[in-house]
């Protein structure tokens, strides 16, 4: 099986599994996610937080968004345009957001861009391995965009469930510095 068909394959059986979990599942997993990364230094250090917007059963960033309001820290959001995403600053999940890209929650365009280069980074993603390899939704959204803005910390947030043996890995592939899940923190640097 080609490296295509092997990624197509394990999103598959990830997407699946998460359709089936329920609310308190989730819930439970995003809030043990949220205080190993409320506790690292690299979030305590972040003067601003680049983050997702979670939806279709992934691991919630609510926790981490409403500290993060708590702490004085400026939050953004992604927002994509065409084949590029744009991060956008928010004070109100409620009021700054609207749909779009596939129904997902996004900034207004009326929000201030956001700017800095060193925000802490949460990566959503379908899957990963212990060597912090990731499988996105096969847009290559956010690849592109750490490429293009490499000095961000990166944590990916994940369900135990979304942690593979391996991974199928590309040369444009860019992983994040972390993968936290309930049970575990995998590194990559």
């Amino acid at each position: 099986m080609d490296k295509n068909s092997k990624k197509k394959e394990i999103r598959k059986e990830i997407l699946k599994c998460r359709r089936s979990l329920k609310e308190e599942e989730i819930c439970y997993g995003s809030h043990k996610i949220a205080e190993k990364i409320l506790s690292m230094e690299v979030y305590q250090k972040a003067e601003a937080i680049y983050l997702y917007i979670d939806c279709k059963g992934e691991a919630s960033v609510k926790e981490i968004y409403e500290a993060a309001l708590k702490d004085g820290k400026r939050i953004a959001a992604p927002r994509v345009h065409g084949d590029d995403m744009t991060f956008y600053y928010i004070r109100s999940m409620e009021k700054d957001l609207e749909p779009g890209y596939f129904d997902i929650p996004e900034p207004k365009t009326s929000l201030p861009e956001a700017s800095d280069e060193t925000a802490l980074l949460l990566v959503p993603g379908v899957g990963f391995d212990p060597q912090c390899h990731r499988l996105g939704y096969g847009k290559g959204f956010y690849d592109r965009y750490l490429s293009a803005h490499p000095d961000h910390p990166t944590i990916a947030l994940a369900l135990d469930f979304q942690i593979r043996e391996e991974i199928p890995s590309d040369t444009f592939d860019v992983l994040p510095d972390l993968v936290v899940t309930p049970s575990s923190i995998y590194r990559h640097r």
